[in-house]
């Protein structure tokens, strides 16, 4: 080890505190940032490299550093994204937070041939307020992190050559990542668009155009359709509503027959009186001051079960995809069959 190397290192046993220090500051900083944008990350972490690393790279390349300020890389953060888009918006948030190297930051993912399957992270050199020290920012993708801990581990960019038939495979590995990084991030935008279009047509009544899925079941139930109902069937014990999720319901339209909002809505007005009725005679006798917000959409399927003579085993269906399948279902199904026995909706 030479006279250069040596006082550089010991320059870095003086600065570890500051450089520790350093590598909190940047943690909280950008958590704090993360967590003013909502943007959801896989990973933040930060280190301060080791002793023997540094030595190692001074021996590498020690004589391009006059002092230990000119290592760009003693603190290292590095946030990893779901999706390529985030990546940019988080780069966008670090160039607010801090003051950016930018002769010495580096998009690797530019750098590599046109005709090549390269593939690597978003570095910037970043300098916080107060700190004679610059650190590095590493931004990737998860599908990115995973081929740069694959490359590591397989030497496939050590100084060691490897059989050309390897390094082959490996770029159409990469090419296959980064096209799926870049279809992650076009579904989720086009996602995005197609909940908008829903959300519109939603608001104009136009029920029938939107496809009965998840989200847009999520956002019809935003919008209380069965709470008329429920109101009027918590009348009856003057009791309390106590909101309670309804996504277990969606396969139970479907089965149904409902393929679209507007098919909810029509199942909805054919039998809320029905259901009403039915929960007359549910809670009539009883002095339940409680009551869930599913009750006028369950009383609705029920309704509809029984004037179609699904019966008790169409009954014990229901409340098997309702509750998960258990042996009480059959039991709940004998006593909702024989509560509604006797009202007008029920076909033999």
């Amino acid at each position: 080890m030479d006279l250069h190397t040596e006082m550089i290192l010991e320059e870095y046993r003086s600065a570890l505190p500051v450089l520790e220090q350093l590598k909190g500051a940047v943690l909280t900083e950008l958590q704090a940032a993360l967590n003013r944008s909502g943007l959801i990350v896989t990973a933040l972490e930060a280190r301060v490299k080791t002793e023997q690393s540094l030595a190692g790279k001074l021996a590498l390349k020690g004589g391009k550093y006059a002092s230990l300020t000119d290592i760009t890389d003693l603190v290292g953060a590095r946030i990893v994204t779901l999706y390529t888009d985030d990546v940019d918006r988080i780069a966008s948030m670090a160039e607010q937070l801090f003051d950016i190297d930018w002769e010495n930051s580096v998009d690797k993912g530019k750098l590599h041939q046109l005709d090549s399957f390269g593939y690597d992270s978003l570095h910037y050199i970043c300098r916080m307020p107060g700190y004679d020290f610059r650190f590095e920012l590493q931004l990737r993708t998860t599908l990115q992190h995973a081929w740069a801990a694959i490359n590591h581990d397989s030497g496939y960019k050590s100084n060691i050559d490897i059989p050309r038939e390897f390094v082959r495979r490996m770029n159409r590995i990469a090419g296959m990542l980064e096209m799926a990084d870049y279809e992650f991030s076009r579904i989720r935008s086009e996602l995005g668009d197609y909940r908008r279009r829903m959300q519109q047509l939603m608001a104009k009544g136009q029920l029938d155009e939107v496809q009965l899925d998840g989200d847009s079941f999520r956002s019809y139930m935003q919008a209380k359709p069965f709470e008329i109902l429920n109101k009027r069937i918590a009348a009856i014990n003057q009791a309390e509503i106590q909101d309670v999720p309804l996504n277990a319901y969606l396969p139970v339209l479907k089965a149904l027959g409902c393929n679209t909002l507007g098919d909810v809505a029509r199942l909805r007005n054919k039998y809320e009186d029905d259901a009403y009725l039915l929960a007359r005679h549910q809670l009539g006798n009883t002095d339940l001051d409680i009551i869930s917000s599913s009750i006028g959409l369950q009383n609705i399927c029920i309704v509809c079960i029984l004037s179609v003579g699904g019966g008790k085993i169409g009954l014990e269906r229901l409340f098997d995809e309702l509750n998960g399948q258990n042996s009480y279902n059959a039991v709940l199904a004998e006593i909702t069959f024989n509560q509604a026995s006797n009202l007008p909706f029920m076909k033999a």
